[in-house]
């Protein structure tokens, strides 16, 4: 394996930016070394060197809030939000629940059986319905939460997500209403339908997501049952699938990341993107038609696992075979039905299901085409076919990938 030549890469540096600096010429002995080991024992390797402590990390989600009107004058507002986050007050202003220093008080709510947690949230959930607000032309509409679901703990290395349900009665003669959510509680999307019991119609409106403390735009109760133009729902999944990603899907940004440095050449990139979309595209039309569905418990830690492999792989091989190929396509499979979760908890039109499944697919893609484009400007560009490219950028960042994949693994698997 060639040595990474630091003093040539620091001279490169040196001709693209005013940086001056002296760099030493250590040789990467442990990259060097765990390249000629089979991948399983690599991967102990890694293991042993990364000697994890039991983690129980979730990804702060955003609320999903679907409003009801009836046209007999009565509401429901549905609200899917993680419980264990309203309570320790870990919102969006955290890329994930261990960085809040309510984090220990956090883990000890999420392992808790849905009767003890229930009684937990009934001394907050007066005052949680207090600081919401839901206004029919301006007018504010008293808020009471009326039930409260909440699972069992289940799979607790992912976010449990309860549904509270709020009622009351709203002016039959009203023409918009406003929902206001408080980011103290984190960033949430809500969309609004009027129901004609009678008749047993409804249309959703659009999604609105909403950030930085602000209150929807009004939606109209009058206008709800007109078809939405294909290209609201179109943009709607769009955005659904590129947020997925950026930033949300950290553990699929790492993938990316990783096929991106098994080559910065465009040839095998290409390849193994296509292969990874094709793969990803089956199995999230599958899922979201109710083929296919694979516990949390089992597909979040292959998933991990998809991370770590990718990364052992690249540092045990330097040429496209057809094997990366199939592995690339069979992680991509797993990744599918991760799309599909999330896109299962958005929710999917069932008059522009195709439109929306394709639509939340095509902004997976842009998602992941954005970290390449970065990943390219900010190594590709300027290091491919560079002697020390692989040695001094390749090889330490699928290292990292790899190690990285491996404690998320353990981190997701239950003992």
């Amino acid at each position: 394996m060639v040595a990474c030549n630091y003093k040539r890469f620091a001279a490169f540096l040196r001709h693209y930016t005013p940086i001056r600096a002296r760099w030493s010429r250590p040789r990467p002995r442990f990259v060097a070394a765990l390249s000629r080991l089979p991948p399983l024992a690599a991967a102990a390797v890694l293991a042993a060197a990364l000697s994890p402590a039991p983690a129980a990390a979730d990804v702060v989600r955003p609320a999903l809030v679907e409003i009801s009107v009836d046209t007999r004058g009565v509401y429901r507002v549905e609200i899917r939000a993680s419980i264990e986050a309203l309570l320790t007050g870990i919102n969006a202003q955290y890329q994930n629940t261990q960085d809040s220093p309510m984090a220990e008080a956090y883990d000890a709510l999420r392992v808790m059986q849905a009767a003890t947690l229930a009684r937990e949230w009934a001394r907050f959930k007066d005052a949680f319905a207090g600081r919401i607000e839901l206004r029919f032309d301006g007018e504010r509409a008293a808020l009471t939460v009326a039930e409260t679901k909440i699972p069992p703990p289940g799979y607790t290395k992912v976010p449990r997500i309860s549904v509270i349900t709020l009622r009351g009665t709203a002016p039959r003669s009203a023409e918009t209403l406003d929902w206001y959510y408080p980011a103290a509680f984190g960033d949430h999307a809500v969309r609004v339908r009027q129901v004609d019991e009678a008749r047993q119609q409804w249309h959703w409106s659009p999604w609105q997501w909403i950030r930085n403390d602000s209150r929807s735009a009004p939606f109209s109760l009058t206008e709800v049952f007109t078809q939405r133009p294909w290209h609201k729902t179109v943009w709607v999944y769009l955005i659904a699938g590129f947020y997925h990603i950026v930033p949300l899907g950290l553990d699929h940004i790492l993938f990316v990341l990783g096929v991106f440095l098994f080559s910065a050449k465009w040839r095998p990139l290409l390849w193994q993107v296509t292969m990874f979309t094709v793969a990803h595209t089956i199995t999230l039309g599958l899922a979201m038609a109710g083929y296919i569905r694979l516990p949390a418990n089992i597909v979040e830690p292959l998933i991990a696992l998809s991370i770590a492999y990718i990364g052992i792989e690249n540092i045990r091989r330097k040429r496209l075979s057809n094997s990366r190929l199939l592995l690339v396509f069979a992680f991509g499979l797993l990744h599918g039905m991760g799309f599909a979760e999330a896109l299962r908890q958005f929710g999917m039109p069932r008059e522009a299901f195709f439109t929306a499944l394709v639509s939340f697919n095509i902004g997976v893609e842009l998602g992941q085409l954005a970290v390449i484009a970065v990943a390219f400007a900010v190594v590709g560009v300027w290091g491919r076919g560079r002697p020390w490219y692989r040695p001094c950028v390749v090889l330490p960042g699928s290292a990292a990938i790899a190690l990285a994949g491996l404690y998320w693994t353990y981190a997701r698997i239950e003992f």
